[in-house]
């Protein structure tokens, strides 16, 4: 059974980090590129960020920038998330899923993602 699933998620203060993992299971997606998507309440789940198959293209949504860093590390079939400095509306449900093709580049487009986790929740308090 392939499973992604999400760890690393908590409550946090304003200006905190944390980092997300991923950890794939059941199968390889050392040549998939994998994204990390988020849900807020009553929003839409959207995407936040991805990496490519070796980590040499990596696109963030724009409110991230600078903030957020996505790595790989195939060896291990596990995906991460570094967040730092952290607002309150980084809050969210977030999720890991591997994209269902083989390309060379990140694609934002949930529909592009075929494996997703279950998720895992950030709270940032301000």
């Amino acid at each position: 059974q392939v499973q992604l699933v999400e760890s690393g998620g908590g409550l946090v203060q304003a200006g905190g980090s944390l980092r997300l993992s991923c950890a794939a299971s059941g199968r390889s997606f050392s040549n998939r590129a994998v994204g990390w998507f988020r849900q807020a309440p009553g929003k839409e789940r959207e995407f936040v960020a991805g990496i490519n198959w070796n980590g040499g293209d990596t696109e963030y949504t724009d409110s991230v920038k600078g903030r957020f860093t996505i790595s790989r590390d195939n060896a291990k079939n596990t995906y991460y998330l570094q967040m730092n400095s952290l607002k309150p509306e980084d809050t969210a449900v977030y999720y890991c899923a591997a994209d269902l093709g083989i390309f060379p580049s990140v694609r934002r487009a949930e529909s592009n993602y075929n494996y997703w986790g279950q998720g895992t929740q950030v709270t940032v308090s301000s």
